[in-house]
């Protein structure tokens, strides 16, 4: 038996993958962190939804400023900044100022995380009752603040993931970065079923247990992913320095592109912390359904439109850094076809499906609150089409190194959405009317991206080919609604379907007769995106004839 080598794995994982290979890795892997990210929510609910919703409103609401923290000073911020001008010094061989670069944005990212995970930790109190969740009971206060202290410790861990990941995507080394954050999710499974019944120590309890040790979980699953993202730099040749260095050109350029990217983030992130705000004063359980529901509806957008996308801004980047804007709108084109292709049946089959989906997370014989993230989910099928294709729109800016145009409108964007929030909350829409507000906001703000990167292609990214595409792809997707709406029909949802065992097979057969609807239908209206899968299924039926 040959002896287990385990830097040959390594090295063999670590190989740089072409853009369909780099697609299908990330969505593999999205799907995966995904499916295990559904398995820990139906966990935490499965315990706490129905018997204490306030405490897992309490631990829903932690989540809230550690978060806002990460996204607003590192997360898609750095890559989208970090990658452009990391290509750059390794095309032209300076390895030397590549790495002086990623060092020192690890100690620079590092030391500001840490200083803010500091101060999140002493100021937790007055942000949990005053900002995030003030509608909270006195019991649901307390636990959301002690919570809060302990995920403090994320965005100083995550924001060094996140620069090593990063520095793996801009030479197309995606394996790591792609299961890293499954990872993360298994740490978080891993506290609720070992850390919430207590932790003993030689026979001696040094944790009591309940839902704090789910909180030590996600700890956990941060320091795990830390690792995984170390070991893939293996083979990179990274030269690490404990320095900043500040003279650094393509540091100082990150730097420059680096706060619009984080602004847009931390507003971003800022509609979150208002719809905490006001699904809070929605009654017990309000905030953790919301939660939910948004985060059935970011699956497929990560699936889709996250994995198409992060394949494809390489390769937007070195086309445009080669001043081959022809080959850019040809290369842009194609991926916001394929993102809208797909994109648009999954939106209607997870309307039609929304109570079969909420089953799979929300199984806990309580009709109220699936039903709740059920209607919600429904108002947010919209957003899951827009917000897919924004990541797209997005970063045909960030290619061009321009960081500040997207900033721009998110604020115009966000702002419109947190208003429509308010308002409808005032109107006494409840949790509904945050979901529908989501889904105006995300069609806004890809109108008035798209619009604009149109304008500066001069009418030539978003040709007339592209638009008589898009209107038989809607033609399509109205087929494939009426075959989804026939199927839940065909299949119901019964009120006594509480296993998965029942439901998935529903959900999966009302979800391949949609599929296979929408991929007639696309055949037929001659879209072009359909043909290698038919031509594959030709090839496979008819490979013996001649």
């Amino acid at each position: 038996m040959r002896k287990f080598k385990f830097k040959s794995v390594v090295a063999l994982a670590n190989i740089r993958l072409s853009v369909k290979s780099a697609a299908i890795v990330l969505a593999s892997s999205t799907l995966i962190s995904a499916l295990l990210g559904l398995f820990r929510d139906r966990l935490l609910n499965s315990y706490y939804l129905g018997t204490y919703p306030t405490g897992i409103d309490a631990y829903t609401a932690a989540f809230t400023i550690p978060d806002f923290m990460f996204f607003i000073l590192t997360s898609g911020a750095l890559a989208v900044s970090f990658i452009p001008v990391f290509n750059q010094r390794l095309a032209t061989g300076n390895k030397k100022s590549a790495w002086e670069m990623s060092s020192s944005l690890i100690n620079l990212l590092a030391l500001l995380t840490l200083v803010a995970s500091v101060l999140i930790m002493i100021f937790a109190d007055p942000l949990i009752r005053y900002v995030v969740s003030p509608g909270l009971d006195e019991s649901g206060m307390v636990l959301a603040i002690n919570m809060t202290r302990v995920i403090a410790i994320n965005p100083f861990l995550f924001s060094i993931a996140t620069v090593l990941t990063s520095m793996q995507q801009a030479v197309g080394r995606f394996i790591f970065y792609a299961f890293a954050p499954a990872i993360y999710n298994i740490g978080i499974i891993i506290g609720i079923t070992c850390f919430t019944g207590g932790i003993n120590l030689f026979g001696v309890q040094i944790f009591e247990g309940g839902i704090m040790g789910v909180a030590l979980g996600v700890i956990l699953g941060a320091i795990m992913q830390l690792i995984v993202s170390l070991i893939g730099l293996f083979g990179l040749g990274f030269d690490y320095d404990f320095k900043i260095y500040w003279r650094n050109q393509g540091f100082r350029t990150i730097l420059k592109l680096l706060p619009p990217r984080s602004l847009d983030q931390g507003i971003d992130y800022v509609n979150a912390l208002v719809s905490t705000n006001l699904s809070s004063r929605m009654g017990a359980g309000a905030v953790r359904s919301f939660d939910q529901a948004t985060t059935l509806h970011t699956v497929p957008v990560s699936l889709v439109g996250v994995a198409i996308s992060t394949a494809f801004f390489p390769k937007l980047t070195e086309e445009l850094g080669n001043g081959d804007r022809r080959k850019f709108n040809d290369t842009f084109r194609q991926a916001l076809r394929m993102i809208i292709w797909i994109a648009l049946p999954i939106s209607v089959i997870a309307f039609f499906g929304r109570g079969y989906v909420t089953s799979f997370i929300s199984n806990i014989g309580n009709n109220d609150s699936n039903g709740t993230i059920a209607t919600i989910l429904g108002t947010l099928c919209v957003a899951i089409f827009a917000k897919s294709v924004f990541h797209i729109a997005s970063r045909g800016f960030y290619a061009y190194q321009d960081t500040k145009t997207p900033f721009l409108v998110s604020i115009i964007a966000i702002g419109s959405t947190i208003g429509l929030m308010i308002l409808f909350t005032v109107l006494g829409w409840g949790v509904d009317g945050l979901g529908i507000a989501q889904s105006i906001g995300a069609v806004f703000e890809i109108a008035i991206l798209l619009f604009i990167l149109q304008k500066r292609s001069r009418g030539e990214l978003l040709d007339k080919a592209f638009w008589r595409a898009f209107i038989r792809m809607l033609i399509a997707t109205a087929v494939t609604g009426c075959v989804t709406f026939s199927m839940t029909k065909f299949v119901p949802l019964m009120a006594t379907d509480n296993s998965l065992v029942i439901t998935i097979p529903k959900f999966f057969l009302i979800s391949i007769v949609s599929i296979i609807a929408y991929m007639i239908a696309s055949y037929f209206l001659n879209l072009k995106e359909s043909k290698p899968i038919f031509e594959y299924i030709k090839k496979k039926l008819f490979k013996n004839v001649k």
